[in-house]
């Protein structure tokens, strides 16, 4: 039995548009003057990422952490890696910080996003995001 031209076209097109929908936000990381740790608060939906962004120096210590819903999880990036290009340095989730020495000066990438379990539901993640340099 052949499937309908129309039914077709509609089947092939629903993962388009579920795609369409996420949206990853960019957000650089700032240190105020003298600090050496930055917090941020954040929030995302679904299949949404958030990427932070900071400049460090290679041979320096970095701490990353994340708190609030148990649904936030993170991975770390080197310079130039990009998320679902590359292989990430590290990753971490509520409870579960990374730490590390950067082997490379260049801006290093945070990928804050949940599990697909909890994206598929749509459910709502707010977390504060904890970022230390030392």
């Amino acid at each position: 039995m052949k499937t309908p031209l129309p039914l077709v076209c509609l089947l092939t097109a629903i993962p388009a548009l579920a795609l369409a929908a996420d949206t990853t936000t960019t957000v650089p990381v700032h240190f105020a003057t003298g600090a050496s740790s930055s917090v941020i608060k954040g929030r995302l939906k679904g299949y949404d990422t958030v990427l932070y962004t900071l400049s460090v120096k290679g041979g320096q210590k970095m701490t990353v952490g994340v708190t609030g819903s148990s649904n936030a999880n993170f991975n770390l990036f080197a310079p130039g890696d990009k998320p679902g290009q590359s292989t990430a340095l590290g990753g971490g989730a509520v409870g579960q910080d990374w730490s590390g020495v950067l082997p490379v000066s260049g801006t290093y990438s945070v990928q804050v996003y949940q599990m697909r379990a909890t994206a598929r539901r749509g459910e709502k993640v707010n977390y504060s995001i904890h970022f230390r340099i030392e």
